[in-house]
């Protein structure tokens, strides 16, 4: 609901489905060490610096995936507004959303190691603060293969088959000092959460948190807060858990 009585009246808005809060937002591109463009987007907090930033790597773009997968939209969306979280999104290789399509192919998670390298030095040339790594899917493989000697705070998995990620590239996590935290629905289609707590056990200190009545893409308002939420709770803690409602 969208109140207002007056020039001066402060407005209030319900935190639901595709509502965009303010940020600032800026299509960027990216540019990898094997000669690709990469297309995506940041969004930034309006009027104050970030207090953290979150990486995010989209789902199997195969089977649909790509920056504006809604969890990752959504986080775009809510956080810069709410808790001053910067989010970039961007369209691994071969990736098409309306943003337009980044070059290259898809390579199954192998070359795609430099698409995450280059939205990394992007954030470290913006001088951007406590990157995490967000994946969901697909994207937490290649954060779990690849982030684990970035100059990064962590990783958060949402919905982590670990189809791709072989146990020694989860034990070279061991002694980085850099939490892993994997956010699993109840009724995943890959890797419940009893199944993830066993997958994760080389990988020293894996956070699991389950979340109830929740499937694989998260779909409903409910089992979106709750995975943001969750997001929240390990980037900016003092936010969690988010309001429902805007005022601004």
């Amino acid at each position: 609901m969208l109140e207002k009585v007056s020039r001066d009246a402060v407005i209030e808005i319900d935190i639901r489905s595709g509502v965009e809060l303010p940020s600032i937002r800026e299509e960027i591109t990216l540019h990898t060490a094997d000669g690709l463009t990469l297309l995506g987007e940041l969004a930034l907090p309006v009027g104050k610096e970030p207090i953290a930033t979150l990486l995010t790597l989209h789902p199997l773009p195969t089977h649909g995936g790509f920056m504006d997968s809604h969890i990752l939209r959504k986080l775009a969306n809510r956080l810069p507004a709410l808790t001053g979280v910067a989010v970039l999104r961007f369209n691994t290789r071969g990736t098409t959303s309306p943003r337009g399509t980044s070059d290259g192919e898809f390579d199954g998670g192998v070359a795609e190691r430099f698409d995450l390298d280059a939205a990394l030095a992007f954030l470290e040339s913006r001088g951007l603060p406590n990157i995490w790594l967000l994946g969901w899917s697909f994207g937490t493989e290649l954060a779990l293969k690849y982030g684990y000697d970035k100059n990064v705070r962590g990783a958060i998995l949402l919905s982590p088959p670990l189809h791709r990620t072989s146990e020694e590239e989860l034990r070279n996590w061991n002694g980085t000092n850099k939490p892993v935290i994997a956010i699993v629905p109840e009724f995943d289609d890959y890797l419940v959460p009893e199944a993830a707590v066993e997958r994760f056990e080389p990988l020293q200190g894996a956070q699991i948190v389950a979340i109830d009545d929740a499937k694989h893409l998260w779909v409903g308002e409910n089992a979106t807060k709750s995975v943001i939420d969750e997001v929240v709770r390990v980037v900016a803690p003092e936010f969690f858990p988010l309001p429902t409602h805007y005022r601004g």
